[in-house]
């Protein structure tokens, strides 16, 4: 599917708008060869196995659960993090896949999600002006020149985390972890004994219901109850790593971006003739396009017709990030386009990024209530038009933080700075993910 004149480094020489200055170009093209030489992240047979899944999701026959860090962090890594974060993602999974009644595509922003767009090139504090924090693959969060000074040997740091973070996943989704009969055993703690645990633990008790009836029927063998597949994705926007980890697949000769199974293009670096959507085009993992309040059909098209130009099912995802009070009347008019023009593509919901807001007591915050609305609206827009709504793309973690106001725990604003982790944007902890995965499955059975 690749274009025959495309190569990994077609980017250069276009605009690369929210890309980091380097301030040695010879240390850039060390750490650059450096990662060239490293092993591949993750294999092309498992990028198309995405693309395969997801085209079913674009027919109607699945649904995408795109979730984790806004950041990762170099400080925050640990085992117990990676876990918490899929054993999350587990549980929305079951709740997802049970009483939603639809098969599960499941997608972390993990092992990758090192970069971050800024709203600003620079930050100024007490009259110091400084470059922006762009994510720990570019530079530190502390604010002193050395810190925020683009470092090309964090994205020789960040595919080594990428590495390790990847291990654990394939061990804990294959090595008995995610085994249905574990179903209980996922619940984290605070979530157990939050409003939301006691919902949870009833459908946990009717899932092991019907494992021993599958049981008693001699089918407890098979490997979809004892294991589980996830993906990961980050955004593809910090182009010298992208293109360092593309590589030839040997069995196609198409291209793929081998560090993660799926890129998305953000609503920042969009432009039809940039360089992430001129970079995107010619890799053959599936992609996800953000779509913001903004976005004109013609546009929307234009963008889709360089990414997908075969309208391949599954290769493209539209991540729409409306805003709560805007998604039922910005939405329809692009479901309309695009199904005129008999796109194949699967239309997921950022309730996250149209919804922040700065509280009264100075935090970055999103209102649970204004997710879930986005995702309710997200929905309603799907049923006038008769198209799928495909899936949900969350900001979120497995701590117990308190960056998202509301939710059953009713945080408030004054809870705000008692667990306030990020190193971007608000997230939403695990119970909140939780009672989303619960509205979510009502509208997909509704």
């Amino acid at each position: 599917m690749t274009n025959d004149t495309w190569t990994p480094g077609a980017w250069r020489g276009k605009e690369a708008r929210q890309m980091p200055t380097y301030p040695d170009a010879a240390a850039l093209a060390a750490a650059e060869a450096e990662l060239r030489r490293m092993p591949p992240l993750v294999f092309a047979g498992e990028a198309r196995a995405l693309t395969s899944a997801l085209s079913a999701v674009a027919a109607g026959r699945g649904f995408l659960l795109q979730g984790g860090d806004c950041a990762e962090s170099f400080a925050e890594f640990g085992a117990d993090k990676i876990r918490d974060m899929f054993r999350t993602l587990l549980q929305m999974n079951v709740v997802l896949l049970y009483a939603g009644g639809v098969p599960v595509v499941k997608v972390g922003r993990i092992a990758g999600q090192f970069a971050k767009p800024r709203s600003a090139d620079t930050e100024t504090r007490g009259g110091v002006t400084l470059p922006s924090y762009r994510g720990d693959s570019v530079n530190g969060l502390e604010f002193t020149a050395e810190a925020r000074t683009p470092d090309p040997q964090r994205m020789v740091r960040a595919y080594q985390q990428s590495a390790a973070t990847l291990n654990l996943l394939r061990a804990l989704s294959t090595g008995g972890y995610a085994d249905l009969s574990r179903v209980h055993g996922w619940t984290l703690d605070f979530v157990a004994n939050s409003p939301l645990g006691a919902r949870y633990a009833d459908l946990a008790g009717r899932i092991e219901d019907a494992l021993r009836f599958v049981a008693a029927c001699g089918a407890a063998g098979h490997p979809a109850l004892h294991a589980t597949t996830l993906y990961t994705s980050h955004e593809a926007l910090l182009l010298p790593y992208e293109e360092a980890l593309t590589r030839v697949d040997s069995t196609t000769g198409d291209w793929y971006d081998t560090s993660a199974h799926m890129l998305w293009i953000g609503a920042r670096t969009g432009q039809a003739d940039g360089a992430q959507v001129t970079f995107a085009r010619g890799i053959a993992n599936p992609l996800g396009l953000k779509v913001s309040p903004d976005t004109r059909a013609d546009d929307l098209l234009r963008l889709m017709d360089a990414l997908n130009p075969r309208n391949t099912p599954g290769r493209l995802t539209l991540i729409t990030r409306m805003g709560a009070g805007k998604v039922e009347a910005l939405l329809p008019p692009l479901l309309r386009a695009v199904k005129a023009e008999g796109r194949a593509v699967v239309w997921s919901c950022d309730p996250m990024h149209g919804n922040t807001q700065t509280s009264a007591s100075g935090y970055k915050t999103r209102p649970f209530d204004a997710v879930m609305a986005e995702v309710r609206g997200f929905f309603a827009a799907h049923r006038a038009e008769g198209t799928h709504p495909g899936g949900v793309h969350l900001e979120m973690t497995g701590d117990n933080v308190t960056e998202c106001v509301g939710g059953a725990e009713a945080i408030a604003d004054a809870d705000l700075g008692s667990r306030y982790h990020t190193h971007c944007d608000p997230r939403l902890n695990a119970a909140q993910a939780l009672e989303l995965a619960f509205l979510i499955a009502e509208e997909l059975g509704g």
